[in-house]
């Protein structure tokens, strides 16, 4: 752990193992926690106790930097914020997070035989020529990784970090902690999907055993995320030229589930599964979902125009 200096650094040292014995840590949080505690020092440090004009000034978004950037970087101080909060160390107003305008994005819509392509790619990766070990291992884990995302719906995210502990492949139950506004939750895998774990499981043990990440690299660490864009760019345009990402695999997994659903009985039912097994800290931003499904919302509308917009809200933003 790199060293604090700032005069709050036994404060922030006490977050941090509060946040370490929750699970929910990383590299990502102590690198802007180190800027954080430089912005002390150079901004405030003759300061004994955090005031609302340091996190404010915190909190501002610079000219040098985009919406989602800024909310990144303010992130691990907003539940510092809370952390002091809760244990009366201070009285601060927590930053919020921008309030995000509707998004032009469409995610691109993956039809059957895309699938079948892409997944045909990620098995005849040519690997096994190759001795290195973190080229085998880069062949094995691709099929797996992407077929997780596409049957659970899983963030990006939420698969790289993915602790071998947090993966009972008895059950076939995830235990999703590091995930977006520490909303842990459970994903329960399908048997095919299950039986792919356990067999990957067995593999990746004898390159690396006991290892701490269930999708770990040759050091045992998790993928980044230019790891995921890297990988699913290659595999995507060696055959299509249709914009695409990895995170649109978890947009599909909503839209099919919806998709799915035959009549209206329990829709609200319906959706709340949906929602909770996605990790969606609210109904709202599983209802963005409907937008992607036209055929599906105007079944909704002309079956009851009165509780439709109960049953589903105006969206002004979706989750990235």
């Amino acid at each position: 752990m790199k060293e604090y200096t700032s005069n709050f650094k036994d404060l922030f040292l006490s977050y941090i193992r509060f946040r370490e014995a929750s699970g929910v840590w990383s590299e990502a949080y102590a690198r802007n926690l180190r800027y954080f505690d430089r912005y002390c020092i150079e901004k405030f440090s003759n300061a004994t106790i955090l005031t609302q004009e340091i996190i404010n000034g915190w909190a501002e978004k610079r000219g040098t930097e985009t919406i989602a950037s800024r909310d990144k970087r303010i992130y691990v101080v907003s539940g510092l914020v809370k952390y002091c909060n809760s244990r009366k160390l201070a009285e601060l107003t927590v930053p919020q997070a921008s309030k995000w305008e509707g998004r032009t994005y469409i995610p691109h819509a993956f039809t059957k035989e895309e699938m079948i392509f892409f997944f045909q790619r990620c098995d005849t990766l040519e690997a096994f020529t190759d001795s290195r070990k973190t080229s085998r291992i880069r062949c094995l884990t691709i099929p797996v990784f992407f077929r997780l995302l596409y049957s659970s719906g899983i963030r990006t995210t939420e698969a790289r970090m993915l602790r071998r502990r947090d993966a009972c492949l008895e059950t076939g139950a995830l235990n999703i902690v590091n995930t977006k506004g520490m909303n842990q939750h459970f994903v329960v895998l399908h048997d095919s999907m299950l039986e792919l774990m356990r067999k990957y499981d067995d593999v990746m043990e004898e390159y690396i055993p006991q290892r701490e990440y269930f999708f770990s690299s040759g050091k045992d660490t998790y993928y980044t995320t230019s790891w995921v864009d890297y990988n699913f760019r290659q595999i995507w345009y060696s055959f299509s030229k249709e914009s695409a990402t990895a995170y649109d695999l978890r947009h599909n997994y909503a839209i099919q589930n919806i998709n799915a659903w035959k009549g209206l009985t329990a829709v609200d039912i319906h959706m709340q599964y949906l929602s909770r097994s996605m990790g969606h800290s609210d109904l709202q931003s599983t209802s963005y979902y409907y937008s992607l499904v036209p055929a599906f919302s105007d079944l909704l509308k002309e079956a009851s125009e009165d509780s439709f917009n109960e049953i589903v809200p105006e969206v002004a933003y979706y989750e990235q």
